[in-house]
């Protein structure tokens, strides 16, 4: 049987660490390096590195940025009142594409008691000190419908809830272009839940 170079298997071992990446497509990536000019390899390693060093979360948000306050919270321009409360980043980066225009609260996960994830080691509690000028008007729940993104969210709730604050939730139900036999009874229960005068 074939061996490969220790520098070789190091990496594939690298890219096997990373969410989402399996054994054959972290050997494609390493194969891919290996046969790539070396100044592709080199620009990979200063990303990666310079991402590390620059980057660092935002001190009212948590989202991430390389200044702190994120441009986000900086922007005078983006309503003020409403709060969109997120599970991480990359959520930011979906909502940012939708056209929403006010701020957020990161989370950086979600309530999972099977995982020892509890509200203490999320970014709940900061959230409180953000509604206690009475500015902000509207919170919405963003998290994903899972079981532990519905649970963090009625955590939320029931911490804001007495704040006097409106909560409000992102509408669940079925995506653009699929169909409805193959539809969860979950997924058409909260479709007709959110249902709105045509």
């Amino acid at each position: 049987m074939a061996t490969v170079p220790k520098s070789v298997q190091s990496l594939i071992e690298a890219f096997e660490r990373l969410p989402g990446i399996g054994p054959k497509t972290a050997q494609r990536l390493t194969f891919y390096l290996l046969h790539a000019p070396i100044e592709e390899a080199k620009a990979l390693a200063e990303a990666a590195v310079g991402m590390k060093e620059k980057t660092k979360l935002c001190s009212i948000c948590f989202n991430i940025g390389e200044v702190d306050p994120c441009q986000i919270c900086s922007d005078p321009s983006r309503q003020q009142e409403i709060i969109a409360i997120v599970e991480d980043p990359l959520d930011v980066l979906a909502l940012e594409k939708s056209g929403y225009k006010s701020l957020y609260h990161v989370l950086h996960g979600v309530i999972s008691p099977l995982e020892n994830i509890g509200p203490d080691e999320i970014h709940i509690k900061e959230l409180l000190p953000r509604l206690k000028d009475g500015k902000v008007k509207e919170i919405i729940l963003a998290t994903n419908p899972t079981m532990e993104g519905e649970a963090t969210a009625m955590y939320i709730q029931r911490l804001i809830q007495p704040l006097g604050v409106k909560i409000t939730r992102i509408a669940r139900g079925l995506p653009v272009g699929s169909d409805l036999e193959y539809a969860d009874e979950t997924t058409l229960s909260r479709a007709l839940e959110g249902r709105k005068e045509y």
